[in-house]
């Protein structure tokens, strides 16, 4: 799944290709897709004749800024956009279409059909789910340290569930988890309320960095993300715990190992994070 470097990527590179754009009609082939409104021919209608004037982010969300609408756009699984010429056929895995005045088109992508769009007259979005159940962005002045201290010590959870809850903190998907608790020297099943406040610092600054390196680097390429121009990432190639079960870690050589905590696979270095670690 996309996580926040992958979708802020794709926000990237869209927008050097399609602000400006102006939708000349638009083409849904898979309806369950179209949250908001509920008649897709509405959805289709309120579209018709409108601009593309920005693209926003809110944790893994896409905000497409129009004249008078706001398109939030999750990615899910394996969704993808890209920008193609009109005589190019579509796919069969091609669900959304806008047809552009400019004989191009906009194309949403989705082997596995999980996408969502929500389209709301503009400002409307953040007050109304599924952006108004989002908690703090990493990237955001709102998360200090004494932010994340707050949100972490009221649950009792473990560490890692915590992190990917998007309630709390968004955009963290299983690959940042891992790297940033490998980072910040805590293992994944420490309970959130009993880590130490240097702890938590410590995190904070490994959530960060995590990510504006992973950004800086197009995000991850694991099983089929590119982002809006076809590319793929290459943070995948720095990686310390994500997928290297069996391999050594590069800072002690003890061996990685992948267990599975709040249902998701989880790699740690058995030496690096300790479960007991509270210095």
């Amino acid at each position: 799944m996309p996580e926040l470097p992958e979708v802020e990527t794709v926000k990237r590179t869209l927008k050097s290709v399609i602000l400006n754009e102006r939708i000349k009609n638009v083409i849904v082939t898979w309806p369950k897709m179209i949250k908001r409104p509920d008649d897709v021919e509405q959805f289709k209608l309120q579209l018709i004749g409108q601009t593309f004037h920005n693209i926003n982010r809110r944790g893994k969300f896409l905000l497409f800024q129009l004249d008078n609408f706001t398109l939030v756009s999750h990615l899910r699984m394996e969704g993808r956009y890209g920008l193609f010429l009109s005589e190019e056929a579509p796919d069969k895995h091609t669900h959304v279409r806008f047809l552009l005045e400019s004989g191009k088109e906009l194309r949403y992508r989705d082997v596995r059909k999980f996408g969502t769009m929500h389209l709301f007259s503009k400002g409307e979005e953040e007050g109304q789910p599924p952006l108004s159940n989002l908690g703090v962005e990493p990237f955001s002045e709102n998360f200090t340290v004494q932010r994340l201290k707050t949100v972490l010590q009221k649950t009792s959870r473990k560490i890692k569930p915590a992190l990917l809850d998007q309630s709390l903190i968004v955009g963290l998907g299983n690959i940042y988890v891992d790297e940033a608790l490998f980072r910040a020297r805590l293992h994944p099943e420490r309970e959130c309320d009993n880590l130490k406040f240097n702890e938590i610092k410590r995190l904070h600054k490994s959530i960060v960095e995590t990510l504006t390196e992973a950004v800086n680097l197009g995000g991850s390429s694991i099983k089929t993300y590119v982002n809006g121009q076809g590319e793929m990432g290459m943070f995948q190639q720095t990686l310390f715990v994500y997928g290297r079960q069996g391999q050594e870690c590069k800072y002690c050589g003890e061996e990685i190992i992948r267990s599975v905590v709040g249902g998701r696979g989880t790699h740690t270095c058995p030496s690096c994070q300790k479960i007991n670690l509270s210095n």
